[in-house]
């Protein structure tokens, strides 16, 4: 079995569909605020400016590379394709955003906190080892290998 094909391969239930669905459409909500404004963000230019007030350089930089991760992620695990890359760039963001923005807020996100990147981390990690699950495009990719 190839690389490959050991990462699109997945368990097959129907629990991943579960975890990756509403992950991936708020994951995309929040990628389209940083990349393109949408739903109230900054753009990157505004988002650059906050990535560079908490010393992540260069800002604009910094939310390209947070708003993919998070949009082009999100599009990924809601279509189940490449999940476990996908899950692997997810829950590497989330571990960014929780470092460097939330852990000195505590864990409550009402105070700022970082409960909300843990749990996308937590589920992100989840899809890493199950892969995507029986209703994913990576089980048609698999097929086409095979």
């Amino acid at each position: 079995m190839s690389t490959l094909q050991r990462v699109l391969t997945s368990h097959s239930s129907y629990a991943p569909l579960i975890l990756r669905v509403p992950t991936g459409l708020i994951l995309m909500a929040h990628g389209s605020q940083k990349l393109f404004g949408f739903f109230g963000g900054g753009g990157l230019a505004g988002t650059g400016q906050f990535m560079t007030s908490l010393g992540l350089n260069p800002g604009e930089l910094m939310a390209f590379l947070a708003g993919s991760g998070e949009f082009f992620g999100g599009l990924f695990l809601l279509i189940g394709l490449l999940t476990r890359p996908a899950a692997t760039v997810v829950a590497f963001t989330m571990l960014v955003a929780i470092f460097s923005v939330h852990i000195s807020h505590g864990l409550f996100l009402s105070n700022g906190g970082y409960e909300y990147g843990l749990a996308l981390f937590a589920i992100a990690a989840s899809l890493m080892f199950s892969g995507g699950g029986k209703v994913a495009l990576d089980n048609l990719v698999l097929k086409k290998l095979s």
